[in-house]
């Protein structure tokens, strides 16, 4: 039978007095006042604005998938393959022998190499192209897919690429024999320099603002003459796993005239043939241990520059990604080259999970105008103060590479910086921060006024380590640490500090101005 106190129409909670009263929105009121109190800002007196961060991407665009051999699977292969691999090694090298003997014999005494390569000395480098495609045979790419043709040199007279491997130079070398762009450290290496110049290829310093402004010269050079080769260049500036599509470079983009993308895939079940940030001679052992590596080369439609905006190059650039990127069916990404130097700085210090230092270096470059060299120097900074495993930095870390004891002004400094509350900071905080800091146009009117106020009317070009640290305890009210006073001031370690030795800690370590606050405010 059933309840009658039960019925469709009953409430589900009866009125009863209530056993517990809890003041939810008194409790709410206080908690939201507390938590949208903004922290003091230390940097205030400079016009610098409180730190504010989009979300980090989660991504990682250099990983390798399969560092190392997993499996049952893999392991048999590998063994069953090690004696395929030792015939193929043996062609490895054969091949590279003949190519470089075939590229001596072309370029012997050729000596005007600003002018276009002569017909029949191009035609001597075919032997060498064939020996590129018996290189890719030797890998394991028997066959390679391939979906589209490349436009004519007249059409397209620059071919961009997304990088994923050292297998599409090599590829392209047999393909098109392009002009390439390449860092010059390439020249330096046994055979491959050789056959590397005979391509005509454009070297760059990617440190060098004036290695840089020479080769878009010569980029625009040759792009521009159909007597020499197609240009041909990776804009990413590194290799990626192929995931994801990083930030381009402009100087494929910078001529203006019509450029054609070439996507690259390298499908796969066991084996990630991308470098990124694998050993290379893993990769190639791994390579060599398969029974076949897939590859796919897709050309993609011309992209030409619009006439409304052709000098508007990063908006070239930008439609050329997308179309790479829809075709590659990848997101893109703000990392950049950069990215791949933090991280592999952050490896070469024997970091835990590397890819928390990296920052998406094109965004921050375009947001705070700071260099991949500069964003370096800052990372070795923030490494000195012992970050966990996680990459994040505590308050006393912190202090203790600044030499400074816990007052007041110095958790306000680290406070600037944790913007999620958690006493601890990531290297994205605090480059971006050091950055923001660095950026405003008052920030080195405030150095010059602080070393004044620490140099004397007798010793205007130079000041001592004692008096710096007598003006920022003042201001800091806390012990500060001789030696490391002296390590962070006195690079020069000639016991006075010099006007250049303090603007250039001050420009490697913007934080510390705030140290000087009182005698830029009051000079």
């Amino acid at each position: 039978m059933a309840d009658p106190n039960c019925d469709l129409n009953s409430p589900l909670l009866h009125d009863r007095a209530p056993e517990v009263s809890l003041d939810v929105n008194g409790f709410i009121d206080r908690g939201s006042e507390a938590a949208t109190t903004p922290p003091e800002n230390p940097f205030e007196f400079l016009g610098v604005p409180p730190l504010a961060l989009p979300p980090m991407s989660p991504v990682d665009p250099f990983r390798n998938h399969t560092p190392t051999i997993a499996g049952l699977y893999e392991w048999c292969k590998t063994i069953l393959c090690l004696p395929i691999a030792a015939v193929r090694l043996v062609l490895f090298g054969i091949v590279i022998a003949v190519g470089y003997l075939a590229t001596v014999a072309a370029l012997c005494g050729w000596k005007d190499k600003q002018s276009p390569m002569p017909l029949w000395r191009c035609r001597a480098m075919w032997i060498t192209r064939l020996c590129a495609r018996c290189i890719l045979f030797s890998f394991g790419y028997h066959w390679i897919k391939r979906k589209g043709k490349p436009a004519s040199r007249e059409i397209a007279p620059i071919v961009v690429c997304n990088h994923v491997s050292y297998i599409e130079p090599i590829f392209f070398f047999y393909e098109l024999f392009p002009t390439m762009v390449a860092s010059e450290s390439h020249d330096a290496l046994p055979f491959v320099g050789t056959i590397v110049r005979a391509m005509q290829v454009i070297y760059v310093d990617r440190f060098s603002p004036q290695s840089r402004r020479l080769a878009i010269h010569e980029i625009k050079r040759k792009a521009s003459s159909n007597e020499f080769p197609r240009v041909m260049l990776f804009p990413e500036g590194t290799t990626t796993n192929g995931r994801f599509l990083i930030s381009f470079r402009l100087g494929a983009f910078i001529p203006g005239l019509p450029v054609q993308p070439v996507v690259v895939r390298y499908p796969y079940i066991h084996f990630d043939q991308s470098w990124g940030n694998a050993n290379l001679l893993k990769l190639m052992f791994r390579m060599f241990t398969q029974f076949h590596n897939f590859m796919e080369v897709e050309y993609l439609p011309v992209v030409f520059p619009d006439e409304s905006k052709q000098q508007n190059t990063v908006h070239f650039a930008e439609r050329t990604s997308y179309s790479m990127a829809n075709a590659l069916n990848v997101l893109p990404t703000s990392h950049s080259f950069g990215d791949m130097i933090l991280l592999t700085r952050a490896s070469e210090l024997a970091k835990e999970r590397c890819s928390n230092y990296m920052v998406e270096m094109a965004w921050v470059e375009n947001s705070f105008n700071i260099s991949t060299s500069e964003a370096v120097v800052i990372l070795e900074r923030f490494l000195s103060m012992n970050p966990d495993s996680f990459g994040r930095v505590e308050l006393h870390g912190f202090l203790n590479a600044y030499g400074l004891g816990c007052s007041s002004l110095s958790e306000k400094i680290f406070g600037y910086l944790d913007l999620e509350k958690k006493r601890s900071i990531t290297f994205r905080q605090f480059l971006t921060g050091s950055a923001q800091i660095r950026k405003q146009p008052s920030f080195w009117r405030a150095c010059e006024t602080a070393f004044a106020q620490c140099s004397s009317d007798d010793t205007m070009d130079h000041t001592s380590l004692e008096q710096i640290g007598r003006v920022i305890q003042s201001t800091l009210h806390g012990a500060v640490n001789s030696e490391t006073l002296r390590q962070l001031f006195d690079t020069d370690a000639d016991v006075y500090v010099s006007k250049d030795d303090f603007m250039e800690c001050l420009q490697k370590n913007p934080l510390l101005i705030a140290l000087f606050a009182a005698c830029v405010n009051d000079p």
